[in-house]
């Protein structure tokens, strides 16, 4: 079967049918011919040469009520095509290779070797070659996603969490790899993978929000991606969330470092959590030096940026794990910081609970200011919502009209590895379907 020239994008009805498969899934001619407008007779002729090139194929269905003819949707050839995503943060890359509906079939996750980008490129490069020994059919193109500015899918402005600036990232790519190579920011990446293969699929309006090593957001509305040049400078970092509640945390949590202050023994909760994240018994007692140094910290809810208990502040994981180490006197990871509220300690309970707090506060905002009516947490950090649920529900409810509906809140896989689907996604939207 032949495979459709991918140097060359679809156009028009081609163009409009297949998206609305990848989107949608397989669909009778009839539901087909209803979302585009089509005379039955029209999409007949419009769809076969998408047939004949192996593009999209029928996918007979049994005929259970043994009447008539048996319905025959179309669907996208999936199998027909590869995709390479790549994920590159401050200290991993990660690869997948993909079908073209974003699953992944063979993924990588390596250390970064070096941070410089000619030796991170020469790591992915290398990356791709494996991946693409793997591939039962060529790979067709590549994405990138990372957290920075880039420009036209192809230059990448700044990264500041891995120090880049002003890099032809795909121009370099492709003279390492020979593969046509798309880069996007990676929130924007992971929300298109999110809008047609995700937890936004099948609603034409919601509001995606990411909580980890940053902050990230995006918005589709009426079935489209709200975009503009700023959208990948992370504009929600700084959002605003000090409320009086959230005060009265910070207050009691700063009230358990004052009792730390003055000798305070540690919680058997606190010992046991610790031993139970890779921390042992011992590491829950604060010495006078540890002690000191979080005497002269600013509030506890101030961020390195300077702000006062905004999203960057209360929902990153640098400034929870800065926060939890404060208070309890001794390096404590986020994944550490679980398992001792897990345990039942006071003080890593409060903690996450303020951050859960501000979390709803934050949901309260999105669904307000942009009528979403479904929200998907995503990120590192998103088990949070989980683990501080009714501190969740208490910060929605409290900044939300009573009258109003709650948003569905649907919570993604942690796994920051799976943010290649987006890479692939990009870089199988620009070689079927082009830029929007």
């Amino acid at each position: 079967m032949s495979t459709h020239d991918t140097t060359q994008p679809l156009a028009g009805h081609g163009r409009a049918i297949v998206s609305a498969l990848l989107r949608n899934g397989p669909q009778s001619r009839t539901e087909l011919s209803a979302a585009l407008d089509l005379s039955a007779g029209s999409l007949t002729r419009l769809s076969k040469p998408l047939l004949e090139a192996g593009i999209i194929v029928e996918t007979p269905t049994e005929n259970v009520m043994g009447i008539g003819r048996p319905s025959v949707p179309l669907t996208f050839h999936h199998d027909a095509y590869r995709f390479i995503g790549i994920k590159l943060t401050k200290t991993h890359v990660y690869g997948a290779l993909t079908r073209a509906d974003a699953e992944i079939e063979q993924l990588v996750a390596e250390p970064l070797d070096a941070s410089t980008p000619d030796a991170a490129l020469t790591q992915v490069a290398r990356i791709v070659a494996e991946l693409e020994e793997l591939s039962p059919v060529r790979v067709h193109a590549i994405g990138v996603a990372i957290g920075g500015h880039v420009r036209d899918r192809r230059f990448l402005t700044y990264a500041d969490h891995l120090g880049w600036s002003d890099i032809d990232l795909a121009g370099a790519l492709e003279n390492l790899t020979g593969i046509t190579t798309v880069v996007e920011n990676d929130i924007l990446a992971h929300m298109q993978a999110t809008h047609w293969f995700g937890e936004g699929r099948g609603t034409d309006s919601f509001a995606l929000f990411t909580i980890g090593a940053g902050i990230g957001s995006g918005l589709v509305a009426h079935g489209e991606i709200v975009s503009s040049p700023d959208a990948g400078y992370s504009l929600m970092s700084h959002f605003p969330l000090e409320t009086r509640a959230l005060a009265r945390f910070e207050r009691n949590a700063e009230a358990s470092v004052s009792g730390l202050f003055q000798g305070a023994p540690a919680t058997d909760a606190t010992a046991a959590g610790l031993a139970g994240s890779g921390g042992t018994a011992a590491d829950s007692s604060t010495s006078a030096a540890g002690r000191h140094v979080a005497a002269t910290q600013p509030g506890l809810f101030e961020a390195e940026c300077g702000h006062h208990a905004c999203a960057t502040a209360m929902l990153t994981l640098q400034e929870l794990e800065l926060r939890a180490s404060r208070v309890i006197g001794r390096p404590v990871s986020f994944d550490q910081l679980m398992g001792l509220a897990a345990a039942g300690d006071p003080q890593a309970r409060g903690l996450l609970d303020a951050s859960g707090y501000a979390l709803g506060t934050m949901f309260a905002a999105i669904a307000n200011l942009t009528l979403a009516g479904r929200i998907v947490l995503g990120g590192e950090a998103c088990e949070l919502a989980s683990v501080s649920a009714d501190a969740v529900n208490r910060g929605l409810h409290d900044h939300r009209d009573h009258r109003a509906a709650d948003p569905e809140i649907r919570v993604q896989d942690p796994n920051l590895a799976l943010w290649t689907r987006g890479a692939a996604v990009i870089a199988m939207h620009d070689t079927l379907l082009g830029r929007d």
